[in-house]
């Protein structure tokens, strides 16, 4: 199926505007920018009312320091409706749910919270969002982290591991198997191509 008319927009890590109180925050902050309130719009309408995760813990601790993508759609009775969100986390981070932790682990970023509203699937928006920020994050490799040369894992749901697969993901069964809010998932690599040290 055709992609509809699309923007996208980018917002870089918004830092405490996001959660002024601290955690557990408000999913939609006031004062918080509007690309945000979009992506939070279409995550709690996917995860929180679809999914049945907490809301309470939609909004993260990694929220402020990630960039998030957000795809509009511009044409049709939907006009520049958010349909479709991503975001990126830097490093560092914590161990992997497994409790598998290496001090010598090369540095990764993380991609997640990738959602999409039930009216705007099958038509391409993940795609076109993670490959938009992956040519982002290629041309701003020193944006990212000291030492980042292109490393990127995915917490995928299970269910949709052909989806991170086809994006050019692996699963990694060292990470296992683990659940986050009812839902299992599984961890998956990508090389993100561009990246000095990387050919494109």
């Amino acid at each position: 199926m055709a992609v509809p008319s699309y923007k996208i927009a980018m917002l870089p890590p918004p830092g405490k505007l996001v959660a002024p109180d601290g955690f557990p925050a408000d999913p939609h902050p006031v004062g918080a920018p509007k690309i945000f309130l979009d992506a939070m719009d279409v995550r709690t309408k996917v995860f929180c009312d679809e999914q049945k995760c907490s809301l309470e813990a939609e909004l993260d601790e990694d929220d402020p320091r990630s960039w998030h993508w957000v795809a509009y759609q511009t044409a049709g009775p939907n006009l520049d409706q958010p349909v479709s969100v991503i975001r990126i986390v830097p490093p560092p981070h914590g161990p992997h749910p497994n409790g598998l932790s290496d001090p010598n682990e090369e540095p990764y970023v993380k991609l997640g919270r990738v959602a999409t509203l039930a009216n705007a699937r099958g038509k391409g928006f993940s795609r076109l969002l993670t490959e938009e920020a992956f040519r982002w994050l290629g041309a701003h490799k020193d944006e990212v982290a000291p030492g980042w040369n292109g490393l990127t894992l995915a917490h995928a749901q299970v269910d949709v591991e052909k989806l991170y697969a086809k994006l050019g993901f692996e699963t990694d069964d060292k990470l296992g198997r683990w659940d986050e809010e009812g839902i299992e998932h599984l961890g998956m690599w990508k090389r993100v191509v561009g990246i000095h040290g990387h050919p494109s």
